[in-house]
């Protein structure tokens, strides 16, 4: 098995305060997916104030891929980590931060991803996987913005 690491950063901003925009981004809901514009399920169970595990359903193309995530909070920081303890990205640990920016902010994203392959993959299709992802997330990221915005409205 071929096992490599995709690393993509990608930023997004709110238009509301950092605190706020912390909040509204770390208040996992079981709706979560209909948000961000994806069929799925999502199982929350939050084992402390700083740390929730996530089980997701995620269904696409009559296919459900299920994906266990430890979330770590760090409201003093704005900052939480999301670890795929299960599912097809095992081990990843993406990491996200909300900055101040004026009465506005915006979340800093970097996501090194693991990758599992049953065939050896090339640096080209690395990169392509990489810049996928980057694509998905990023996408996910301006809805959940567009979300965001609807709510203060």
């Amino acid at each position: 098995m071929d096992v490599f690491t995709t690393r993509y950063d990608f930023s997004q901003q709110f238009n509301m305060p950092s605190k706020d925009a912390f909040e509204w981004c770390t208040d996992y809901r079981e709706n979560d997916f209909s948000i961000m514009g994806m069929k799925g399920k999502r199982q929350i169970r939050k084992v402390s104030n700083d740390v929730i595990i996530l089980t997701d359903i995620i269904y696409n193309n009559g296919k459900s891929i299920t994906k266990k995530k430890l979330v770590r909070l760090d409201a003093r920081k704005l900052f939480w980590s999301n670890t795929h303890l299960a599912g097809p990205n095992k081990h990843s640990q993406f990491l996200y931060q909300i900055i101040p920016i004026g009465k506005k902010s915006k979340l800093e994203f970097t996501g090194p991803q693991v990758n599992y392959s049953k065939t050896e993959v090339s640096q080209k299709e690395i990169k392509l996987i990489q810049k996928e992802a980057e694509e998905e997330d990023s996408a996910i990221w301006k809805r959940l913005a567009k979300k965001i915005e609807g709510d203060l409205n």
